[in-house]
């Protein structure tokens, strides 16, 4: 909300306009630009392996021609719906799927860590605690009428233990963790909700759909083979017809 409404932005109220798919869909992801450069347990290198997973995720499906990962740096030169417009046109995509995210990390010394005066207590003994919580959401939005399509959740927590030598080593691994499990909760999540919404689409058509080129609404483009066929069988009908 504070990127596609910066400065206090106030939503504009609903309107009766339906958004307009024409799949297969072009789909533009990307991660919402953090006000941290350097948030931990999510580097630029991690964030490109986590928005390819998704990507590897829906690849195939039918109502998806292509997936385009953007880097949040060119959402971050502005804010609000002109800017993703400005994007989306770039890179050619209908609908944009943004993935937000936070994570909070508690590193405590639980009552082990009494021990580690002694210096074999350091390396041996688990007297930290390292509890980390995690939670992404991916929106969908239509780029032509700016409306929400469907969202999906992900959350994950870790708790570990570990030695006070290697607390903050194991803690910098409970945060990249937890950022991959929350995304593969998120994917989960994303899937069903897909499934919910090509199915509420036909129930309340609060979206308007139009296939496009290639698509036949369900398994893709149809076999020019069973094409063939069906015209030869069509035939031999209406000649057995004539002759009698």
């Amino acid at each position: 909300m504070d990127f596609l409404y910066p400065k206090g932005q106030i939503p504009p109220a609903q309107d009766d306009s339906v958004p307009h798919l024409t799949p297969p869909l072009r789909v533009g992801l990307a991660f919402v630009p953090s006000n941290s450069r350097n948030v931990e347990g999510l580097s630029e290198a991690h964030k490109a392996e986590l928005l390819e997973t998704v990507k590897k995720s829906f690849a195939g499906k039918e109502y998806i021609h292509e997936i385009s990962i953007i880097p949040d740096t060119y959402l971050r030169s502005g804010k609000g719906f002109d800017s993703l417009d400005q994007v989306g046109r770039l890179y050619g995509v209908d609908v944009m799927a943004l993935v937000s995210y936070d994570q909070v990390s508690h590193p405590v010394d639980n009552k082990a860590s009494l021990l580690y005066w002694t210096i074999v207590g350091a390396y041996v003994i688990k007297g930290s605690q390292n509890d980390v919580q995690t939670f992404v959401d991916t929106a969908v939005f239509d780029l032509r009428s700016h409306k929400l399509l469907l969202r999906a959740p992900g959350i994950n927590r870790i708790e570990k233990s570990s030695t006070l030598v290697n607390s903050a080593e194991d803690l910098r691994k409970s945060r990249e963790q937890s950022f991959n499990l929350a995304i593969n909760d998120m994917i989960g999540n994303l899937d069903k909700e897909l499934t919910l919404f090509k199915e509420r689409v036909k129930q309340d058509q609060s979206v308007k759909i139009s296939y496009g080129k290639g698509y036949s609404g369900g398994g893709g483009a149809i076999d020019p083979w069973w094409l063939a066929i069906a015209a030869a069988v069509i035939a031999g009908r209406r000649f057995l017809n004539r002759s009698r």
